[in-house]
């Protein structure tokens, strides 16, 4: 095991309250109700599709050209990184913080695999970009989560195979990229809804995210 992908959202912090927060302000602006129960399906998704499924929701999909939805996109993501703002060090899951500085330690080389467009901004805020050799942005891939194509690509930039990493994901469509891309998953969070949706280990929080365990089961996977 020579890398560990990391998802951001849900993983190392969580910012799906503010997501929640900005979607909603955005839905309600153009007549659409939105509550944290349809807000779920929006998890680990790029947020052109996020706004598509918004759009379905409301029965307004055909009433917006791809210029208008643009918009509609950005608007979202200006109330987001507003938010952003907010964001601190103290902000960081429980135990990640450690992970991160025991894979450095032991020479293993970190990714992140984020559907974010605001995840540099959001390494900053929290102080530990000097963690990670590699953040893809999700511009540099044709398709987003479930396609394995944002974990292929943090591979390739690390210059490791696919069957070296171990990634890291609290979606059900992220746990399917990284197994479509051919990595060890390891899913945080529900462990009847990781287990489901394919993980090889299920951790119920980030403080179970310790490399000695991540090791033992990633080497009986291989054998």
């Amino acid at each position: 095991m020579k890398a560990v992908i990391f998802d951001l959202d849900g993983v190392i912090t969580d910012t799906a309250e503010w997501h929640y927060l900005a979607w909603k302000d955005l839905a309600n602006s153009i007549g659409i109700d939105f509550n944290r129960e349809f807000n779920e399906e929006l998890k680990g998704i790029s947020r052109m599709e996020s706004l598509e499924k918004i759009l379905e929701h409301g029965g307004v999909a055909d009433q917006y050209s791809e210029t208008e939805k643009l918009a509609l996109a950005n608007t979202k993501n200006e109330k987001y990184v507003q938010l952003l703002t907010q964001m601190k060090p103290e902000d960081i899951f429980p135990g990640v913080k450690e992970f991160l500085e025991e894979l450095k330690k032991n020479d293993i080389l970190i990714g992140l695999a984020s559907a974010s467009k605001n995840a540099p901004a959001i390494l900053e805020s929290l102080k530990i970009t000097s963690y990670f050799q590699t953040v893809v942005d999700p511009e540099e891939v044709a398709n987003g989560k479930p396609a394995p194509d944002i974990f292929l690509k943090a591979a390739e930039k690390l210059a490791v195979r696919p069957s070296e990493c171990i990634g890291i994901e609290d979606s059900t469509a992220g746990i399917s990229a990284i197994k479509d891309a051919g990595m060890f998953a390891v899913g945080v969070g529900t462990v009847e809804k990781m287990k489901q949706a394919g993980a090889d280990l299920v951790l119920e929080n980030t403080n179970q995210l310790v490399l000695s365990l991540l090791l033992e089961e990633f080497s009986t996977k291989q054998n």
